[in-house]
């Protein structure tokens, strides 16, 4: 079992609900980006529900979830909300079922940098965002249509989210949907995020050997973005993801059902663990070739994304690039110094 496989290979459409596992419903929720789509999971407590992750905030949004609450979840109240992390496509509704008695549990880090980034809307680029892009290497052209365009903002698709939250904390132990559930804490992709683990036994069929609510931590068949951004431009955030992918293998087994935040329920996690750090491995590795001369982070996409990349992927692309070189620089292994044009030029020491 060395492999991933996918028991359930089509995911639930519009408005319904798959079964993955005795009383754990499996939710499509729509997105207006290339990535279209976020999952969302149900677990039963009898007189309501457990939500993991709940997709972004939307008038289309809530007249789905009223859609799938009034049909799959039977017209039981969501009691209690798990967010694993603070990305819009996970939170964003969030406050609307607090506002409905929903109690929110997610992971300190997680819900400030939720509240930081709701509280901070901006108009045009921050200053420091327009040093981070020009020192990126960003193309003149690109860079001035951005400085003139309106950022993205959580405010436009994350409902508010009033203060109090219970917390997700490392090796916490939680009772939700008639299971018990390990947390554990990953980092890269997003601060403090939350997987849980459950090895409770079951009546047989997939995730009859343990189940693993994943998010963006655990994903099949694409690899979650880390990258660096603005607020924190010299962080080393894929050394992060490096040490939480070998940390969460020791828990890995290849019979787990792992419900991820994106894609399709996979087993096979120990394999896919393994592929997530050897890509990276392997990305490093040409980047120090490719750094034998200096090079921009922009100059490096080729080399790490091996395809070319298109306006709306310019964002994510530059924040992995740096991502990268940063993870090489902390390390001692390139150095980096001003161009003419004040971009940052990367070298191999």
């Amino acid at each position: 079992m060395d492999e991933i496989r996918h028991p359930f290979p089509e995911p639930p459409a519009p408005g319904t609900a798959t079964e993955v596992a005795p009383g754990i419903l499996w939710l499509r929720l729509p997105l207006p980006w290339a990535l279209d789509h976020v999952n969302a999971y149900a677990l039963d407590e009898g007189n309501g529900w457990t939500l993991i992750d709940c997709g972004i905030h939307s008038r289309r949004a809530v007249k789905g979830w009223e859609a799938l609450l009034a049909g799959p979840l039977a017209g039981k109240p969501v009691r209690r909300l798990v967010v694993t992390h603070h990305h819009p496509d996970h939170i964003g509704m969030a406050g609307w079922f607090i506002a409905r008695g929903a109690e929110l549990l997610i992971t300190r880090t997680a819900w400030l940098y939720a509240r930081m980034l709701l509280n901070t809307p901006e108009e045009r680029p921050s200053p420091e965002a327009i040093t981070f892009w020009k020192r990126a290497g960003m193309a003149p052209a690109d860079l001035e249509r951005r400085m003139a365009e309106r950022p993205f903002n959580a405010s436009d698709c994350v409902a508010p989210l009033p203060p109090g939250f219970t917390r997700l904390q490392e090796g916490q132990s939680l009772h939700l949907g008639g299971r018990d559930w390990r947390i554990r804490i990953g980092h890269g992709h997003a601060p403090s995020h939350a997987t849980l683990w459950s090895e409770a036994p079951e009546t047989g069929g997939a995730g009859s050997s343990g189940l693993v609510l994943g998010g963006d931590q655990l994903l099949p068949g694409i690899s979650a973005n880390i990258g660096v951004y603005p607020a924190e431009p010299e962080a080393d955030p894929l050394d992060e993801w490096l040490e939480s992918c070998t940390r969460l293998s020791t828990f890995a087994r290849a019979d787990q059902l792992v419900l991820p935040g994106h894609k399709l329920p996979f087993t096979g996690l120990p394999f896919r663990l393994r592929q997530m750090v050897g890509n990276h491995l392997s990305a490093l590795d040409r980047l120090r070739d490719f750094l034998a001369t200096p090079q921009t982070a922009v100059a490096c996409f080729p080399l790490l994304f091996r395809r070319r990349i298109g306006e709306g992927e310019l964002g994510l692309a530059l924040a992995e690039a740096v991502a990268h070189l940063n993870h090489l620089y902390q390390r001692g292994e390139i150095t980096r110094f001003p161009g003419p044009d004040g971009a940052w030029l990367w070298q191999k020491a």
